[in-house]
Parts: structure tokens; sequence; C-alpha cells
């Protein structure tokens, strides 16, 4: 490819910061279809706050740059102004069903945009969390058939796993390592080329599509389990009466120990990948056992904490029907308004199911999306004089570290810590 115009197909948590990075090298047009989602963006608003202000001010400009062969970003809802780009990225989400199966719709609709515009010698790069095969055989035959055109004759994929952390404002796109493949050996070169001119940490180049699909795959799902393992020695612990954190601690002394800590597994990634994999496991002939063990332990986790929040407030005689509980934070991490397969509503869920009346106080969260995609009610501003019977820390955000919990103890508050990051004096159990 001798003049490279890139079009970003899907401006979420992954696409927005990979469209402006690659701006700084290439013209690049970011397609979406949430009109709303592109007319904040071209006002320079990104409310993921994964790319700055100032940042995505300086990469955005008024006219299409495949047509005036400058760098830049140009945002649109519209695919028409995608067509002319010879360099196609899939950054659009890989969700699961209610009964965690995957939900490859939002990747098929993808491929038809690309499909609709894609020309001969053009490439297409997955970035979407798949299954090994997913895209030569669930996205390439929707590009051929709406296109005419015939893979790796008329056009080319390629496959790049995103690596983005939502929140992390270290490691960020550019420094992160990246996988990258194509569907022809020249082709893997044109891929890792083009990428490795704006990954400073440098590239990866798999030996095949499915490599990279795999790379991918098991990298939250080998997190997953982990997570998964300290999950259930908490259970084993508190049964115990030992403190988790406490055994963590001096475990890590050791100097091959891997420091993981339980806690609700949620996100677009770590909770969903390895259903991905245990997908096409089944697919092929095997069911997977510790994949889905795991699965299972972390998904207990919220109703877990519940148990446990009703226990403690049983044994000090606190009343459980209609009582009034307080949960900080819905969002999946600390820091971050990312509410994409939070387990924190799963407490809330177990605890409403006791008969009890929940408040959830983020700062972070946008209560416009956690109504739209939960049906649930926040607040952004904490009223700390009103009498609960539990107040219990789901997410670690740094503005609840700034709250009276001693003054809600006081009162006769359970304070329950999932995170493990209040002092052991101030609360009465954590996870």
């Amino acid at each position: 490819m001798s003049s490279i115009r890139i079009a970003v197909i899907g401006l979420g948590y992954v696409g927005l910061p990979l469209a402006r990075l690659f701006a700084t090298k290439y013209p690049v047009v970011g397609f979406d279809v949430n009109q709303h989602r592109v007319n904040e963006i071209n006002q320079g608003i990104d409310r993921t706050l994964e790319v700055e202000e100032q940042a995505l001010k300086a990469a955005l400009v008024s006219e299409n740059p495949i047509h005036t062969a400058t760098n830049g970003l140009f945002c649109s809802f519209n695919s028409e102004d995608i067509k002319g780009c010879n360099f196609y990225v899939v950054t659009v989400p890989t969700p699961v069903d209610k009964n965690n199966r995957p939900d490859l719709t939002p990747l098929v609709k993808a491929s038809e945009s690309v499909g609709h515009v894609i020309s001969k010698g053009d490439i297409v790069v997955y970035e979407s969390t798949v299954y090994p095969g997913a895209t030569e055989e669930d996205c390439i035959p929707v590009i051929e058939k709406i296109s005419g055109l015939k893979y790796n004759i008329d056009f080319f994929a390629g496959y790049s796993p995103e690596r983005i952390n939502p929140g992390d404002k270290e490691h960020t796109v550019e420094k992160i390592r990246k996988v990258t493949s194509g569907s022809t050996p020249e082709i893997a070169e044109i891929v890792d080329k083009t990428y490795r001119t704006v990954i400073q940490a440098g590239t990866h180049k798999a030996s095949s599509i499915r490599v990279a699909e795999a790379a991918k795959v098991i990298e939250n799902s080998q997190r997953d389990i982990n997570i998964a393992f300290v999950n259930e020695l908490a259970k084993i612990f508190n049964a115990m009466k030992i403190d988790t954190h406490d055994v963590l601690e001096a475990a890590a002394t050791k100097w091959n120990f891997l420091p993981f800590k339980p806690g609700l597994v949620g996100g677009h990634c770590i909770g969903v990948d390895p259903y991905y994999l245990a997908q096409k496991a089944q697919e092929a002939g095997y069911h997977p056992e510790i994949i889905l063990a795991g699965r299972r332990m972390n998904d207990s986790m919220g109703k877990y904490v519940a148990s446990e929040v009703v226990k403690l407030m049983i044994q000090n005689e606190i009343p459980v029907k209609n009582s009034k509980v307080l949960m900080l934070g819905i969002t999946f991490k600390e820091n971050c308004p990312d509410i994409r397969n939070t387990k924190a509503t799963d407490i809330y869920h177990e605890l409403i199911s006791y008969g009890m009346n929940v408040d959830i106080y983020d700062p972070w969260a946008s209560p416009e999306e956690v109504l739209h995609e939960y049906g649930l009610t926040i607040t952004k501003k904490l009223n700390e004089s009103v009498e609960y019977g539990a107040v219990i820390l789901a997410v670690a955000h740094d503005e609840f570290m700034k709250i009276d919990l001693q003054a809600f103890k006081n009162r006769g508050s359970i304070i329950y810590d999932v995170k493990g990051i209040l002092s052991r004096e101030l609360v009465h159990a954590r996870l």
C-alpha cells in the first residue's frame, strides 16, 4: 500500500483512543452508529475519559482527511464517509447474551458496513475479542457476500487484539505491545508495519490470525482463573475466621507468588472472554472444566457478598427486611465510568431479594447509562445523614476514601469492604 487511509469502526473505549493515535500519522475516519456519541466527540468530549480533551481536539479535523490526504481524525455516523479508506479497523464490542453465549451481532453489523464500502486491495483488521476462527469463519463471509469480492484475492484481513485497560492512564494504547497478524505473509507485514508506526511499545507479529485470536482470549481467561482461585480462598478463609488479605500478604513474600486479590470480576474482557473460548471449545468437542469453573466462582461473588452482609446484620440485631443499604460504586472498576458487565449489580439484586432498599452512590457512572443498561437509579451526590443498616464499598473510587465511614459505623451501620482497602478497625468484614 502506497498511501494508507484508515477507517476505525466503533468509537468506544477501544476505537477512539486508537483512532486518535492513528490520526497522528495517517488520514483517519472514525465511524460509529451512535450519532450522539459522534457529536460529542466532534466537540472534543469523550465520556469514556480515555482521551483527554486537549489531545482529542488537536487530532480532530473538520473535513474528511481521506479527500485531502492530510493526517487527522474525522468522525461521522454516516458510513458513506468511510468509503475511500483502504485500511479498515473494527473495534466494536463483543458481549455475551443472558445465557453467556457469544453475541457477534455488533461484529456482523460492522462487517456489513465494511462490505458496502470495501474495494479491491483493501485490508480489514479486527480488534474485537473473539474466539479462534471468528474473523475468517464469521466475519469475512459477510464482507464477501455484500461486496462480491473474494477473500485473499480481492481483499485481505488481519487481527490485532485490543489491549485497552479502561481508566489506566499509565498503560495507554501506544504503551502496550501490540499483537498483529495477517491473512497472508505480505499482509501480515503491512498490518504489523502500520501499527508499528504508532505503537511505542512495539509489536509482535503472530504466525496466523487464529493464533492472534487465541492469544487474546487466553490473556483474560488466565486472569479470570487466577482471580477465581483467590475468590475461593476468600470463601474458605472467611469460613475459618482467617483474614484472606493477611494470608495473601504473607504468601506474597515468596518471589514467585502471583499477587491476585479477591473481588468482583466484570468488565468487557475478563468477565466475558472465557465464555468465547469455552463456546469454541465445546464446538470442537471438548468441554472445558477449569475455565467454566472459574467463571462460576467469579459470577457467584456478588451474591456471596450480599449474603455475608445480611449475616452480619442479623448477628448485630439489625432488621433486614425494609432496611436501607448504601452501595458505594457500580462501575466495574475504580476511577473509571465503565459500567459494562459490572458485577456490582449482582450485589444490588441479591439485597433487593431480601426485601431491602438499596441506594447506589457513584460519582463516576452516568445515571442515564445505568438506567438504560440496568434499569437502576443511582445518585452522584451522597447524603451522609441517612441512616443505613449497612454500607458496602463495592468499588474503590478515590472519592470513597474521603467519606466519613466511621460516622456511619457510629450510627450502627455494618461496614463491608469488598475491595479490601479500608482499615480493619473500621470494617466489620472484608472480602
